[in-house]
């Protein structure tokens, strides 16, 4: 018998949030950092170091905040199971009651629901009800580690792409090739991240351009009054 094998995109959640996350980040503040400083007429050396200074401090930044907030998740995942091991422990039958209700509410008679309780029961207790009453998974689990790598690293990935714009663009058309650029690399990552997530590209592409070019620009704007504002 040839053996049917599907490949669900769930399985990519983990790492995929804070990729796509963290590349939106480097390219959205990197180009509007860029933008706001060169609308305040700011030099493009003094341009490209504050740039790549952001890359750095973004990439360093993104990996502390994602690692904190996902081992947030993870230990409330961890002190979810902790509590549902203790109960299995001190009342077996009450959990058997619980686990059966739930097959029950999702469909099966009385009778089967309890015969599939028992025997998931017997194989791995605090799976079934990790699974069916929390909720938890392994295709769902937190991974601090992992997203914290993701994010930092397609942040440093995102960032250099508006830098390597500044870095070839000559300084008189430096915020032009800056924005139309990172509208560029904005579209393209929402595709790319739509097509990974088997969501609609053209949805996802515009979704990502529109917000990235309302960030780049009211930080221009804010750029140039207070450029304005210094140089009066």
């Amino acid at each position: 018998m040839r053996r049917h094998t599907e490949n669900h995109r769930s399985e990519r959640i983990g790492w995929l949030r804070a990729a796509v996350l963290g590349a939106n980040d480097g390219i959205v503040s990197t180009a509007s950092l860029v933008l706001g400083v060169a609308a305040a007429g700011a030099e493009p050396r003094l341009i490209l170091l504050t740039s790549v200074s952001g890359l750095i401090a973004g990439a360093m930044s993104m990996a502390a905040g994602e690692f904190i907030s996902v081992h947030s998740q993870q230990d409330t995942e961890h002190a979810d199971l902790a509590r549902e091991r203790a109960e299995l422990q001190q009342d077996p039958a009450a959990e058997l009651r619980e686990l059966t209700g739930i097959y029950v509410g999702r469909g099966l008679d009385k009778d089967l629901a309890e015969q599939v309780a028992k025997q998931l029961t017997a194989r791995d207790a605090l799976g079934a009800h990790a699974r069916d009453e929390l909720g938890l998974s392994d295709t769902t689990a937190a991974r601090p580690t992992q997203a914290a790598l993701a994010s930092a690293a397609s942040f440093a990935v995102g960032a250099a792409l508006p830098i390597a714009v500044v870095a070839t663009a000559l300084s008189a058309s430096l915020i032009v090739w800056v924005s139309a650029s990172s509208l560029v690399f904005l579209a393209g990552l929402g595709a790319v991240s739509a097509q990974a997530g088997g969501a609609p590209i053209w949805s996802g592409t515009w979704r990502v351009a529109f917000w990235g070019a309302v960030a780049m620009a009211v930080t221009a704007g804010a750029g140039a009054l207070f450029g304005v504002v210094a140089g009066a």
